[in-house]
């Protein structure tokens, strides 16, 4: 069995749904604190959600001047859904026809798992490189994400820690390993809509006033708006109804109340500040009687392509021959907050066709050519 492989149904063993870690990150500081990493464990939360977060760094032979390469990742999984339709324990890794199954086998523990025998293996070849190491691990990365990777990152902002680039593991390869990396993601903007009227007998609208009557025409020219045109890296910024409620539950009341969940997801070419106001003239324009309550999940971000995406296609194309699509589709990430005080960002990892679904899988066969490539990355940075 290869150090990958064994690595990752060591972690998959391990029931961390969030914020649990089960011991994953204690399992990591074993394999990387021997080979010199300076390893912290900084926990956060309340005292029901405590969160554990692993920063680990190995320094290179020019110290502070050496160029940081953060390999990032989270030991944090979803819930299984219904045991009953997993065709094997979800804790418990299983083989069959070639793949690997288990709760966080392609989310994201194989990536970790490459990231931990590569980085073990770069060093063993090369003892003493110019480049620094480091390692940014949390078990928040499923939940609310507020106590895992962005307390970590305000804390080494805080400290002057400078890096200069991330490998975030998540699953980004469609059909093959490799075929795509994430060199950024879009902004997500969330709001609540409430728009009041005044509830009444439906029979006598003329003493009503009815929020879904008033709001109609406000929604039509929302989903027509051309909230920008996107640009080379990203789609046109889109706006999404999730939730609509009114009434009472009787077909004889118009409703005092109309209530509508909405989302941004949105490109570098607006701003959250921009999209706000101008949802908000909308809603102005037509007249609303309306409160709004904003949650900004984060910004959107983008490493243009330079030294890491130029070592990470090198590095793709030596173990497998393909020429990496560069991508920003998808959900959010912790990139996010790293991206903040990181310059150069991408996320690679194994194919994501599985993830979070009933009978995750990745497969067996790419494990170690993922292990090669964050090598090759790291062999192609230090080279630099």
């Amino acid at each position: 069995m290869s150090a990958t492989l064994h690595l990752t149904e060591q972690l998959i063993s391990r029931a961390s749904l969030t914020p649990e870690d089960a011991g994953c990150q204690a399992l990591i500081t074993a394999r990387l604190a021997p080979l010199g990493f300076v390893c912290e464990t900084i926990v956060s939360g309340p005292d029901d959600f405590r969160v554990t977060n692993l920063w680990a760094k190995f320094t290179g032979t020019a110290g502070a001047a050496s160029p940081t390469l953060v390999f990032a990742g989270h030991t944090d999984v979803v819930p299984t859904g219904p045991l009953a339709q997993w065709t094997t324990p979800p804790f418990s890794p299983s083989h069959r026809d070639g793949l690997l199954y288990g709760r966080g086998a392609a989310d994201m523990k194989s990536s970790i798992a490459a990231m931990v025998v590569a980085t073990e293996e770069f060093l063993a070849a090369h003892p003493q490189p110019a480049l620094s190491i480091a390692f940014l691990i949390t078990s928040d990365e499923e939940g609310p994400s507020k106590d895992g990777t962005l307390v970590v990152c305000n804390q080494l902002k805080a400290r002057g820690e400078k890096l200069d680039y991330c490998i975030v593991g998540e699953p980004t390869s469609v059909d093959q390993l490799g075929d795509m990396i994430k060199n950024g993601r879009r902004g997500t903007l969330s709001g609540k809509l409430s728009v009041k009227g005044i509830q009444g007998h439906i029979a006598y609208p003329h003493l009503a006033k009815n929020p879904v009557h008033l709001f109609a025409p406000a929604l039509a020219e929302l989903v027509a708006t051309q909230w920008d045109k996107g640009n080379e890296f990203f789609q046109p910024t889109s706006w999404q109804v999730s939730n609509v409620h009114g009434g009472t539950g009787a077909s004889n009341v118009i409703p005092g109340e109309l209530v509508v969940d909405f989302n941004f997801r949105f490109s570098t070419e607006s701003t959250a500040d921009s999209l706000k106001q101008r949802l908000e003239a909308v809603l102005s324009k037509h007249g609303l009687d309306y409160t709004l309550q904003w949650t900004l999940g984060g910004e959107p971000f983008l490493t243009t392509p330079g030294e890491l995406v130029q070592a990470v296609r090198g590095a793709i194309a030596a173990e497998n021959g393909l020429q990496t699509e560069l991508s920003t589709t998808g959900g959010t990430s912790d990139g996010r907050f790293i991206a903040k005080i990181c310059p150069q960002l991408i996320e690679l990892g194994p194919i994501n066709a599985s993830i979070h679904k009933i009978n995750e899988h990745v497969l067996v066969s790419s494990l170690d050519p993922l292990k090669n490539i964050y090598k090759g990355v790291l062999e192609r940075l230090s080279a630099a």
